[in-house]
């Protein structure tokens, strides 16, 4: 019998390429298909047919209090009472931006977005109209959303396609960024010695999350500012997914590294659609229309997204971030032992509230060690948890995320899932 789930995904594949509308949701690399979700709330989800999972996607990483926020869900449907989309300036956003920048101190100005595609393809426009150079240099397997200089070596739905690259971004512009492996300085210093006057910009996920996790290797993030400061290129921070994660205050916070340019996603929203970039003023004074670098959104500064945004970060503000992450450093290897027992070979990256398991028994570091991970060992895990009520991500190449909301029930029927499995 045909579930409603199934009858769904039936109907999106003759109107969605592929039946999605973002890649990895298909499911192909875990074999199996989507499931339908109706709503979800806190730690859980719940498919269009009554299906309940504890939930370690959370919208790929922003819903760090959890789904449905008492809170952010009050703010936004205030704010959305009063009207959906202005097209014009409103306090929200003049509010967020300066709880923002009282976070991130680095974002001396800043400009909201829609998305952290837009965010970073943005910040990399900026840099090169500042710096008057065109080159870019990233760092395999990172991945800053689909723009078309990013989509060179990049991770996340590209790595699990097996796609290098993509048809469709012509070799002028591929031929503009530079590439070098992640936590690899000596590979940045080979790149600058080569091209240093053509570079703008580095651009850098300071915690690696779209290839899985990677923590940055001692020295790293300090190294590549080092290099930046010298040849007089930008460095910039993505932190779509470590910012408000990593520590309140993102990655630069963690790790003590202040870039020139911070790209932020959704969490500053609550999960709506939403992003930001920005940094120290004499480089943001150079966006329209303050300067001559063009940058416009009917979008941006979204009455709904800014007001969920305020309610997100101020709780965010008053939680307890150390305990989360002594709870998720626990959880995680508890779940990575119980893999082990079973004589699967596992490696565990954590950070925050972020971990992955790597199905290999290399330490991952950079994009080359991740690949060895067994990619159809995770598909039959990935399976049998959904089975048993856990949605992890549907790809090898990603991270589990924890939240506020997540109990210490949620924790161990977790564990006692994975005791389950049978792999």
């Amino acid at each position: 019998m045909t579930s409603t789930s199934q009858a769904y995904f039936e109907r999106a594949q003759n109107i969605l390429p592929g039946g999605v509308n973002s890649p990895v949701r298909a499911c192909k690399s875990v074999g199996c298909e989507p499931v339908f979700i109706d709503r979800a709330a806190g730690s859980r989800m719940w498919s269009v047919d009554g299906e309940e999972f504890i939930d370690y996607v959370m919208s790929w990483g922003p819903m760090l209090l959890g789904h449905a926020d008492k809170a952010v869900e009050e703010a936004a449907v205030a704010a959305a009472r009063k009207g959906a989309s202005f097209g014009a300036p409103c306090p929200a956003e003049v509010e967020l931006g300066e709880l923002i920048r009282e976070i991130m101190p680095g974002m001396e100005l800043l400009r909201m977005v829609s998305s952290g595609t837009e965010a970073t393809m943005s910040a990399v426009r900026l840099a090169r109209g500042f710096t008057g150079r065109a080159k870019v240099l990233k760092f395999d397997g990172c991945y800053h959303g689909h723009s078309d200089g990013f989509l060179v070596s990049a991770g996340s739905g590209v790595a699990t396609l097996c796609i290098p690259g993509t048809p469709g971004v012509p070799d002028a512009i591929a031929g503009l960024t530079l590439l070098a492996p992640y936590n690899d300085l000596a590979g940045v210093e080979a790149q600058f010695q080569a091209h240093g006057g053509d570079i703008a910009c580095v651009i850098v996920e300071p915690v690696a999350g779209n290839v899985g996790l990677i923590p940055p290797a001692p020295g790293f993030l300090e190294g590549l500012r080092e290099i930046c400061t010298r040849h007089g290129a930008l460095l910039i921070f993505d932190e779509v997914i470590s910012g408000f994660r990593a520590a309140l205050g993102g990655a630069q916070q963690r790790f003590g590294v202040r870039p020139d340019l911070t790209t932020l996603g959704k969490i500053i929203g609550g999960g709506f659609p939403v992003g930001c970039y920005g940094g120290r003023k004499e480089i943001m004074a150079h966006i329209a229309p303050s300067g001559p670098v063009y940058q416009a959104g009917t979008l941006s500064g979204n009455p709904v997204a800014m007001a969920a945004g305020l309610a997100t970060l101020k709780r965010l503000a008053a939680q307890d971030y150390a305990a989360l992450e002594r709870r998720t450093a626990a959880f995680a290897g508890e779940l990575a032992d119980i893999l082990r027992a079973k004589g699967r070979d596992i490696v565990l990256n954590q950070l925050a509230s972020m971990f992955t398991l790597f199905f290999t028994k290399t330490p991952v570091t950079d994009y080359a060690t991740a690949k060895t991970s067994d990619n159809a060992a995770y598909g039959e895990f990935y399976r049998q948890m959904r089975a048993h009520g856990v949605n992890l991500a549907p790809s090898g190449f990603e991270c589990a995320f924890t939240s506020f909301a997540h109990s210490d029930a949620d924790l161990e029927a977790t564990l006692k899932a994975a005791r389950a499995v049978q792999i």
